[in-house]
């Protein structure tokens, strides 16, 4: 991983990779290109606000900065052309030289290569079975096992190639569901699953002895070498190439087992079939390789004393404001390794919760990334701040505005109103989307005094809900959790007049959608 500006030890060349001209230290800056006249550029020019990244490698956020290096790479690769299937074979050569896997392969992004990796598993790279993916009618490998502590949104990836997944809890579940039926074990790294009864070496242990591949998804993770997750049992491991290796948003990695990987490239583009759409280019694909080269080369010690120097030195400037505690957290595990700085306080006190601080962040100038926090009293409220994704001077331009902040607090949110109206009942929806419209959903809603709860039904879930009521506006909150595989949230927010309400629905990472309820008799 690496913040912007942490060092790398000295000038480097990446050989004929990048052209065998020293290139920039990796804390060089990117001038934006101009789009269009005046004073603004760049994003700007097109009305979109840049930010800076005190959360961390959120695709929503655009990932990370990618390193000059692999910028430089990307730039070189664009101005000539290439057979794409030698150039995975020797990409897959170089990164097997790079991490001490038997090969590797670049992808669209982790998720891609979470697909790739599955059809590999299902079809093994014969054609036949490949262009009939997603539709399994007739093939032996029809289902992919997760163990419960593993179920996750990303797992989208492996149930689309069509298999059933077949969710586990204990040693004997697993065992019992291995067949000749099974594709593969779908592991989702995490701090958790080393303590669980099923971790990565007792999986590999059951899954192999029944002839079963197991693919770890280590997107948000550093790459180690030799690999952590291979060493363990596991056949195939894939990364973000746009996280802590800091190379194209849009690119990925699959390492692992020669064949495996040499079968997924064959079930991904530029090849026909379901997985035609997940087209990596010459350009990603060489930056990829660069971030690789680059990863081996950085100085990881030294980054992350910057990133905590950057902390120490936003817990220093911030000390100014009275009542506030400070703490530097260091991570469990591999995953997203990175140092965090909590910053509390009593909210009443300061009049102002952590929440609010992080939204006038956010609707600023410059405008900050965050994350709200809390502690084990329930009066303390605050802020929490990522480093690695940081560049130079972000750390005092953060400090600052929190100070301006903290000693001037924006006006607290408007506090609730008693209750005008009883929502209590059950909803028939209308929700229009961006692009149909669902008659399907529906809300059964219990209110005591300002408080609702319920459940919500939709087009094939059912879900709890809860809400308040403030005057004759109505705030409903559903959740569908990460347990299933899924996660869907879904905010209503509208105003009751009779037997009916009206308003607007957030739908968290799918956006906003209006919709409309009339209560049944």
């Amino acid at each position: 991983m690496l913040g912007r500006g942490a060092a790398v030890g000295g000038a480097l060349t990446l050989g004929p990779l990048l052209g065998g001209e020293a290139v920039a230290a990796a804390d060089a800056g990117l001038a934006a290109p101009a789009l269009g006249k005046g004073p603004k550029t760049g994003y700007e020019a097109i009305g979109v606000r840049p930010l800076i990244n005190g959360r961390g490698t959120y695709t929503v956020l655009s990932g990370s900065l990618m390193l000059p290096q692999v910028r430089d790479a990307i730039d070189r690769a664009s101005r000539k052309y290439v057979q794409l299937d030698e150039l995975a074979d020797a990409i897959g050569k170089r990164l097997a030289e790079l991490t001490k896997a038997e090969f590797g392969m670049v992808s669209s992004g982790a998720s891609a290569a979470l697909g790739h990796a599955s059809a590999a598993c299902v079809a093994g790279g014969n054609p036949d079975l490949h262009v009939r993916l997603p539709d399994l009618t007739g093939f032996k490998k029809t289902e992919a096992i997760i163990p419960k502590h593993s179920r996750n949104v990303y797992e989208a990836a492996v149930s689309a190639t069509g298999l059933k997944i077949v969710e586990v809890d204990t040693r004997a579940e697993l065992k019992a569901a291995l067949g000749p039926q099974t594709a593969l074990v779908y592991v989702f790294a995490m701090p958790r699953v080393d303590k669980h009864e099923l971790n990565t070496e007792t999986i590999a242990e059951l899954a192999h002895a029944a002839g079963v591949p197991v693919l770890v998804d280590a997107a948000a993770e550093i790459l180690t070498i030799p690999n952590v997750h291979l060493a363990r049992g596991a056949d195939l491991v894939a990364y973000s190439g746009g996280k802590c290796l800091r190379g194209p948003q849009s690119a990925g990695l699959l390492l692992g087992r020669k064949d495996l990987v040499k079968a997924a490239w064959m079930h991904s583009a530029p090849h026909h079939g379901w997985a035609r759409g997940f087209k990596v280019g010459k350009e990603e694909a060489m930056g990829m390789l660069a971030a690789v080269e680059m990863w081996v080369q950085r100085d990881h010690k030294a980054e992350y004393a910057t990133w905590t120097s950057w902390l120490r030195d936003i817990a220093r400037r911030v000390s100014v404001v009275r009542g506030l505690t400070t703490k530097i957290v260091q991570p469990e595990g591999l995953s997203n390794r990175t140092p965090s700085l909590t910053i509390l306080w009593n909210a009443e006190k300061l009049g102002v919760k952590g929440q609010t601080i992080v939204d006038a962040l956010w609707n600023g100038e410059p405008r900050i990334a965050i994350n709200a926090a809390g502690g084990s009293d329930p009066a303390q409220s605050g802020v929490s701040i990522t480093p690695y994704m940081l560049e130079r001077g972000d750390a005092k331009t953060i400090a600052t505005e929190l100070v301006k902040l903290l000693r001037d607090p924006p006006p607290a949110p408007e506090p609730p109103k008693p209750p005008t109206v009883n929502a209590s009942g059950t909803w028939a929806l209308d929700i229009r989307f961006t692009a149909s419209r669902s008659t399907a959903h529906e809300l059964k809603l219990t209110q005591d005094g300002a408080k609702i709860t319920g459940t919500h039904t939709g087009e094939f879930v059912s879900r709890p809900v809860t809400g308040t009521v403030s005057g004759d506006e109505v705030t409903v909150r559903s959740h569908y959790g990460e347990e299933h595989g899924d996660a869907l949230d879904f905010a209503f927010k509208g105003r009751l007049k009779g037997n009916g309400i009206s308003g607007e629905l957030d739908m968290g990472e799918y956006l906003k959608a209006s919709w409309s309820a009339t209560r049944k008799s």
